[in-house]
């Protein structure tokens, strides 16, 4: 491509990179969050609440360190069918 001089764009580094919660994508860390609080708090389940909240939110940090876009790929791969109809 030609570089045209005066036309340049910076682009932030926050307009391409997922929102993270503690290392997980935003949308895991609150589902995974209030799943373990109802189950803490609203089951008084507090080891199983505390122990899907370790267990989930290690899963989702070491899944969004190998693709920080693992959520909407699940999703999106939940919405096809499972082979095509002709």
């Amino acid at each position: 491509m030609k570089h045209i001089e005066g036309f340049e764009l910076t682009l932030h580094r926050s307009l391409n990179e997922p929102i993270m919660l503690a290392g997980a994508p935003r949308g895991s860390a609150i589902l995974i969050g209030t799943i373990a609080a109802v189950l803490g708090l609203g089951l008084r389940l507090w080891l199983f609440g505390g122990l899907f909240f370790v267990a989930g939110h290690g899963l989702a940090v070491w899944l969004a360190k190998r693709d920080p876009a693992f959520l909407e790929v699940a999703i999106r791969h939940c919405k096809h069918k499972g082979w095509l109809q002709c």
